[in-house]
Formats: structure tokens, sequence, C-alpha cells
């Protein structure tokens, strides 16, 4: 895999800034991969947790690290890169149309991809928790981040038992969301929004679970996270798309 050459790699979710966040997991992926565009769909940076830290704590050498990967890129490979904001990187939302040089910051993207058309957006604008009750969508931040401690108490103790790695918070995450889903019919609604804009599939992320499949005659991509699932979208030069698990293609 490694070394091989892309049209297309969407990563959402890394969160930087969060105790949690596999940064040096998603650098190492991007030093292995070259593509012609690479789009960060939301959440690459926690400003909320950023927020909470310590000057002395606030930016580490792993995040440097993922910069100066994502710069290599550009400047080896002349890879374009677009920054899509998310909620916790809404502090880019009083910068945003931006573009300087090869980078793009923007809200959301129509992306080409042969003879399809992709709304890419991260998503959360669509979720009636985060964009309509703020307060509740950071008190369940505080609650994940708390199950994120368990399961990683959970994972080691699996380990010394000779088992596989699971995630205990992205599956009762994940029915979380469920439900959250269908009261606020989040997929429908970025469904029914890319129909509208005349394209054939949506991209997003926000919920950090990856998933391709057809909604309504509407392609729904979702690139996951970099926090459990570490997972990006890929797109080859053929205009394929397929879901990326890094633990089970690069480790």
């Amino acid at each position: 895999m490694e070394g091989r050459h892309y049209r297309t790699v969407i990563i959402s979710d890394v969160h930087i800034g969060s105790a949690h966040s596999k940064v040096r997991e998603a650098a190492d992926f991007l030093s292995k991969v070259e593509c012609d565009r690479l789009i960060m769909n939301g959440d690459i940076i926690d400003g909320w947790q950023l927020q909470k830290k310590s000057a002395d704590k606030k930016w580490s050498p792993e995040y440097t690290r993922f910069v100066d990967v994502i710069m290599k890129m550009m400047e080896t490979n002349g890879t374009e890169v677009i920054y899509l904001r998310g909620n916790h990187d809404d502090f880019l939302d009083n910068i945003v149309p931006l573009s300087l040089g090869s980078v793009s910051i923007l809200q959301d993207y129509i992306l080409e991809s042969g003879s399809h058309r992709f709304f890419v957006t991260h998503g959360d604008v669509f979720d009636s928790v985060t964009s309509k009750m703020e307060w509740l969508a950071k008190l369940g931040d505080v609650s994940y981040t708390v199950l994120l401690r368990f399961n990683s108490i959970y994972n080691r103790i699996r380990t010394r038992q000779g088992k596989p790695y699971f995630s205990l918070s992205q599956a009762i995450k994940h029915k979380v969301k469920q439900a959250v889903s269908f009261i606020s019919g989040f997929e429908k609604m970025l469904s029914d929004l890319a129909r509208s804009k005349h394209c054939d599939g949506v991209i997003c992320g926000h919920i950090h679970y990856p998933e391709d499949r057809m909604i309504d005659g509407i392609r729904y991509m979702n690139s996951g996270d970099w926090v459990e699932s570490l997972s990006a979208l890929l797109e080859d030069e053929d205009g394929n798309w397929r879901i990326m698990k890094y633990r089970e293609e690069y480790l």
C-alpha cells in the first residue's frame, strides 16, 4: 500500500488537541500515500479541547509532524489541500472562504469525480443536536471523553488476554448516534441536500462511523475518524471509492 497514488484522499475528525486523537497514526498514513487532492473534512483541530489546555500543553511535536507531512505532500506531489470546517473547529467561521495558494478553507465543497458530483460537508450543520443545542453537544463531548478512558482500560485488559482491539466506546456511541440520526434525519437530510444541488452523492464525517451505502439513489459516504475507527476515503485513478481502515492495512 505504501506509496500508492490516489486521485483523492478524504480524512475527518482527527481532533488534534484531544488526548484520544490518533494524530500520529494519521500522519503515518498520509506519509505513505500520494494524492492529487487531500480533503480534510472538519474537526481536524479540536478547538473545544485546546481551549481547556494550559499554554504549555496546547501543541505537541506530534501535531507539528502532522502539519509537516501535509506540507511535504504539497511541496513534493503538488497536492491540493481543501479544509472544510467542522463543529469542533468552528473558529474558522470568521475566515471562510479563504484561499492561499494550494490551500482552500471552505464551508463545503462540490467534488467532481469522473462523471459524478459529490457534495462534501462535515455534516454538523445538519445535525439538530450540534446546530441547535450546543450545550447538549458539549455535554455529549465530555461524556464521550470519559467513555474513551474506560475504553482504554477495557482494551488493555483485552490485550493481556490475547484478544483483539474492540471499540466499546464507538459501539455505544454509534448506537446513540443512530438514535440521534433517526430523530434529526441526519443522513436523509444530507442525501436530500446533495440531490437539491444536483449531486450524485454526499461525503461527510462528524458521526465517527465510516460508511458507504445508497440512500434513495444518493451515494452516502462517511470518512469515519482518527480517534477510534482510524479510517479514510480513497478515490483511485479510475474514480472508484473505498473505505481505508488503518489498523487493517498499515499495522
